[in-house]
């Protein structure tokens, strides 16, 4: 049975939904823009579902081809894991705190225990519960009061990332009747273990304010402690490790400050930390008398201090690491005895100890050249190990207990991965160079031996945003591509940190177009060095890196044949003109704000959806979520709309929307495996290689 064309969607019965335009035009700085598919903004619209409905039908029959490829990934992808599992128990206190999955059940149990050798389980939460019914549950919060008696935990039903703050009393198992909505994912406990920090969201789905709960009242009697009223701040709360301080983290994409109240007092009004200053980012650990804190206050790629917790300002600060032009500072984590600090050097995280009594310092030893390392939540504060997540492009992630004084690691965990013998497998990492000359880190992974004749099929990835750096770590995903012969390469671009934070500044604003033009040397260095070939490779990136994506192909569509562009950011100039849309003003200072004419023009330049020409390009699946606070829905749909309008080729177009999730996707995790399995099948396919005779071993 056909579906029939809904009202304003022109379908011939095998070929593609086509949205209808109506013409609007936005005059701006001399500049006019037409932008016939602004409709499709209108979320309660019959008709707008209706087309989102009939491109995830046409996705659907477009695919149907490949369901059995699909349905083989997702059974490869589901039996390299182990179902049953438990993580490694976090110690704090008296209890030992982990989370274990069931065979057959999409979410984790969280669970608590005494006895070191297993015994007297108590489960604090199954989210398998909470989800019951539910098509879509995201846990937000979890964190336990200080007396281990209450969990306060919040969790999403719809992807919007609205949270509702639930509190749990562990020692009946019953659920408090305070429920309190609209949060977002931060909360902290004060010392009492009855009083309970949160922050709320605004119109505009902006943490703004901090809010104080105290249990066994309505949250219509909790006090407002912090307001934040410029737009381009988001407010979040913690509590310190040492446990004597809650933390107001105030933050825009290029400057911060900090408030702290004392844990034993929290009804005192929080005090400023350091007051912010613009372009100035800092963040802190404390430990007894003093704050340490990581600031680029005159060091591009931050310096370390410490200063007094009576008068932290920058008047007393005392110097501990000075800003060095090749090593960054990530961040911070301070132990009674020791100091981490978390470093970036040459492409690759580094952990750097600091004996708090003798002052001396030494660098935890890695053993591979190429690698990522994740940090780990690490309650406790009265503890000589440090606990971190080791992976490479090889090596699935082990979970390992570093001994601060006697500089020994101990891997209590390493995931297990069916069917994997490392050996098969190989790792580089290369520089391509990128047309003004800047070298640009390329890490890949195959399966060996491999000759360089340009035969071998190629996914390669990227971001570059908001200086996130893209981690070469392991996935069991890529099995599935490296065991058909893929090369899969991480393209280190602009825009992320990988290399300090001047390659961030150098791929954000007017430096954009560095990101989109250090991908494509990316992808020109691996065809010339016969990695892959333009009818072999295919891209992929999500978010920011969907806006990766879609700017390469309108500058070089003939470099790639398949793009997957996940929730991707693409109508640049109109999101960034909307101020009541989340995130847009505070994401002036990643992109520019178009009401400044030369910000206008830059965007303008690249915006993938304004840039679409009457031209031939790759294969395409694009996704999007229908609840997506971060990247609406409608990006995605306008950006198919207007591609199916005006590209000249005849190769598949396909949009898939989840009609119940957000920027996350699907949140179980067979679920998410489905959804791998349908990305890595569209790839597979478009390359040409839709049979089970292309895979390996």
């Amino acid at each position: 049975m056909r579906l029939a064309a809904p009202a304003g969607v022109a379908a011939a019965p095998d070929e593609p939904p086509r949205a209808r335009p109506i013409p609007r035009f936005d005059r701006r700085h001399n500049d006019i823009r037409l932008d016939e598919f602004h409709w499709l903004r209108e979320r309660d619209s019959a008709e707008v579902l209706a087309y989102l409905e009939a491109e995830n039908a046409y996705t659907a029959r477009a695919m149907q081809s490949t369901e059995p490829l699909q349905e083989a990934l997702y059974r490869e992808l589901l039996g390299r894991i182990q179902e049953t599992d438990l993580t490694v128990p976090e110690p704090l206190d008296q209890f030992l705190y982990y989370s274990r999955t069931e065979a057959g059940r999409q979410y984790p149990i969280f669970c608590r225990r005494q006895d070191a050798e297993g015994a007297g389980e108590e489960i604090l939460l199954d989210l398998n519960a909470v989800a019951a019914d539910e098509p879509y549950c995201r846990l937000g919060a979890r964190e336990v009061s200080p007396d281990h008696r209450y969990l306060a935990y919040s969790v999403d039903l719809t992807g919007a990332e609205q949270f509702e703050l639930r509190i749990l009393d562990l020692t009946t198992g019953a659920l408090l009747p305070e429920r309190i909505g609209n949060t977002s994912r931060g909360v902290a406990w004060a010392n009492d273990g009855r009083t309970l920090f949160y922050a709320v969201l605004d119109s505009a789905r902006r943490p703004y304010a901090v809010c104080r709960h105290r249990i066994g009242t309505t949250a219509d009697e909790d006090a407002l402690v912090y307001v934040e009223r410029n737009d381009a701040f988001f407010v979040d709360v913690a509590r310190t490790r040492s446990r004597a301080f809650v933390l107001l983290e105030i933050a825009s994409h290029t400057t911060s400050e900090v408030r702290y109240l004392p844990a034993d007092r929290p009804t005192d009004t929080p005090r400023v930390l350091v007051p912010r200053r613009h372009g100035v980012e800092y963040s802190v650990a404390h430990h007894g008398d003093r704050f340490f804190i990581a600031s680029n206050h005159g060091a591009e790629n931050f310096r370390l201090v410490e200063a007094p917790v009576r008068n932290p300002g920058p008047a007393r600060w005392r110097e501990l690491l000075p800003h060095r032009p090749d090593v960054k500072i990530d961040g911070l984590d301070a132990f009674r005895d020791h100091l981490v600090v978390y470093e970036r050097e040459g492409g690759l995280p580094q952990i750097r100890v600091i004996d708090l009594d003798s002052g001396q310092h030494h660098r935890v030893a890695f053993p591979e050249p190429v690698y990522t390392v994740r940090r780990s939540e690490n309650p406790a504060f009265d503890t000589r190990l440090l606990r971190f997540v080791y992976t490479s492009l090889v090596t699935p992630a082990m979970v390992v207990d570093y001994d601060m004084a006697s500089r020994t690691w101990a891997v209590r965990k390493q995931t297990e991965v069916r069917g994997y013998d490392p050996a098969l497998y190989r790792s580089e990492r290369l520089e391509a160079t990128a047309p003004d000359g800047i070298r640009v880190p390329v890490s890949l992974v195959y399966r060996s031996p491999l000759v360089p004749d340009g035969r071998r099929p190629a996914l390669l990835l990227g971001y570059g945003a908001y200086g996130v750096s893209f981690e070469p770590g392991f996935s069991h995903h890529y099995l599935s591509l490296l065991d058909r012969g893929f090369v899969v390469a991480i393209a280190h671009v602009r825009g992320g940190e990988e290399m300090g934070r001047r390659w961030y500044e150098n791929g954000k604003l007017l430096h954009k177009r560095n990101s989109f033009t250090d991908f494509i040397a990316a992808a020109e260095h691996l065809i010339a060095a016969g990695y892959t070939a333009p009818d072999r490779l295919a891209i992929n990136g999500g978010s920011a890196g969907g806006l990766l994506m879609g700017a390469v192909i309108n500058l070089r569509p003939d470099l790639f044949k398949a793009v997957v562009a996940e929730v991707p950011f693409l109508d640049v100039v109109n999101t960034m003109l909307d101020p009541s849309l989340p995130l847009t003003v505070i994401e002036y200072e990643e992109w520019g704000n178009p009401n400044d004419p030369e910000a206008y023009a830059y965007i303008r330049s690249y915006s993938p959806y304004d840039n679409i020409e009457a031209k031939a390009y790759p294969h395409m699946l694009v996704t999007g979520g229908l609840n997506d606070p971060r990247v609406a829905y409608w990006e995605p749909a306008k950006w198919t709309a207007r591609l199916r309008a005006r590209k000249t080729d005849g190769n598949r177009l396909l949009l898939k929307t989840n009609m119940g999730a957000g920027h996350a996707g699907a949140s179980g995790r067979y679920d998410f495996l489905r959804e791998v399995a349908l990305k890595y099948a569209f790839v597979l396919d478009a390359l040409g290689m839709n049979t089970e005779e292309q895979r390996s071993g």
